[in-house]
């Protein structure tokens, strides 16, 4: 099969042969049809989290196929279902948090294209029972972008304590933040989205956004602040510093800030307006099996959509350098022939 790997950090990917796996025990062989390219997928192939990627390393965790195989006591998954490869690729499904429904904070689970092979090829092994069940009204590629970029919106917003009619900032509209931005226009929030990139802003104007701001021309906590008072949330998925400090200033008494972006920086909280504002300051991540399903739901009924710009495994080192270069406006699904 075709493969895109990374040998050695901060190099280009390797596009090779390389053999089919076998599904074992517990395991399904996808033969995929799409896959989504993510900001995380860079972080994996230059190595720069402090938890490292194994290598070599197949990246890629929005991979979306069909079931060609599977393995030994496979009861959640058939031949022929279409299904969802995320970044939660597996839990111990023991421990509290799995069993309390937080399985994205178990020590032990594994994730797609990082600590095991993932999307960017024409197969991939699936541990079955976390695999996501495609919605036959969404196709591979436009389900893609959902298994990360959809469902961790989705869930940011879902812990974020807002309520609908509350007023809500997306810092960031890019490959997350315009699928958030159609989320929290799903669930009922009133939405401001801020970027420093007139064209994103107009992107987000023509999903529904109520207030836009751009941070470049003004300051977007002060600018929410005077306009609405303060939001009741935050959500920040960009990856600077900026944006968070910015984000944080702009939440209102009680509000909440929900750190989803991951840049390699520090966050600075003044304690005191913390404390005499009752901010609430949370990190999110990702989504569990749950979470996953009702992201699909909303896509499948229309409410939420990516924008999407396709491309082959082929060129998947020229999409890399586009997305570092912010030079994507939504997300690029990989397809395979």
């Amino acid at each position: 099969m075709k493969a895109a790997i990374v040998k050695e950090f901060q190099t280009k990917l390797q596009i090779e042969d390389t053999p089919k796996p076998t599904p074992g025990n517990g395991q399904a062989l996808v033969k995929l049809e799409a896959c989504g390219v993510c900001h995380t997928d860079v972080h994996a192939i230059n190595g720069d989290w402090p938890v490292k990627p194994k290598l070599p390393l197949i990246p890629g965790h929005e991979g979306v196929g069909v079931v060609e195989a599977i393995g030994p006591n496979v009861t959640s998954v058939k031949v022929g279902d279409r299904v969802g490869i995320p970044w939660l690729y597996s839990a111990c499904g023991e421990c509290e948090y799995c069993l309390d429904g937080q399985e994205t904070l178990c020590h032990d689970q594994e994730n797609g294209g990082y600590s095991v092979d993932g999307g960017y090829a024409e197969y991939c092994l699936a541990a079955a029972d976390y695999l996501a069940k495609i919605p036959d009204e969404l196709s591979s590629v436009d389900a893609a972008p959902i298994l990360c970029a959809g469902v961790t919106t989705y869930k940011a917003l879902k812990v974020s304590g807002a309520k609908p009619g509350d007023w809500v900032a997306i810092y960031g509209i890019g490959g997350l933040g315009h699928v958030a931005l159609q989320y929290a226009k799903a669930m009922g929030f009133n939405v401001i989205a801020v970027d420093i990139a007139d064209e994103k802003l107009e992107l987000a104007k023509k999903l529904g956004a109520d207030i836009t701001v751009n941070g470049q021309n003004e300051d977007p906590a002060e600018a929410i602040q005077k306009q609405v008072g303060g939001a009741q949330a935050a959500i920040s998925v960009a990856v600077a510093k900026v944006p968070f400090e910015q984000a944080y200033r702009s939440v209102k008494r009680g509000g909440t800030l929900v750190a989803v972006g991951l840049p390699n920086e520090q966050l600075p909280i003044p304690i005191f307006d913390t404390v005499l504002n009752a901010v609430t300051v949370k990190g999110s991540i990702v989504g569990t099996r749950l979470d996953m399903k009702e992201a699909l739901d909303f896509a499948a009924r229309g409410k939420v959509k990516a924008q999407i710009e396709t491309a082959p495994l082929a060129e998947v080192n020229t999409i890399i350098d586009k997305m570092v270069n912010g030079k994507i406006n939504g997300r690029v699904v990989l397809t395979f022939d």
